[in-house]
């Protein structure tokens, strides 16, 4: 991929913004912080326009609250076109995190994440999307 060369103009604050992007993320230089504020700007925009992306559905829950287990299959088996592999990890005696791949349409993705995420006994749960591009 050619990368070209621009010049930005910044009002004060937003510079001192940029440069505290930077700082914060670790970012090696300003284009770096700019690249990776352009391409959140792209995922967002193709999520809302639901367009074709992949992403992560990570939960955590206590895989002895009754029936979670069975449920949480149901509703992965209900979205079986969308899903591409689960990772199942046991972080204690009680406590599961599993991390979901997902490849469609944002909006069903989005429906997929809520299905899951609001099912009784999930503690934390969280969708993460990205463009293909």
């Amino acid at each position: 991929m050619q990368v070209r060369r621009f010049g930005v103009s910044l009002e004060e604050d937003l510079l001192k913004a940029l440069d505290n992007i930077v700082v914060n993320n670790q970012f090696p230089n300003r284009s770096q912080a700019i690249r990776h504020l352009i391409k959140s700007t792209v995922v967002a925009d193709n999520v809302d326009q639901n367009k074709m992306v992949a992403g992560a559905i990570v939960i955590v829950y206590d895989h002895h609250k009754r029936e979670i287990n069975s449920k949480l299959v149901n509703v992965q088996h209900d979205f079986h076109d969308l899903i591409l592999s689960t990772q199942h990890v046991h972080l204690e005696h009680d406590l599961c995190l599993e991390t979901i791949a997902v490849k469609g349409n944002s909006r069903d993705l989005v429906s997929l994440a809520d299905r899951i995420i609001g099912t009784k006994g999930i503690h934390h749960g969280k969708l993460v999307m990205t463009d293909l591009g």
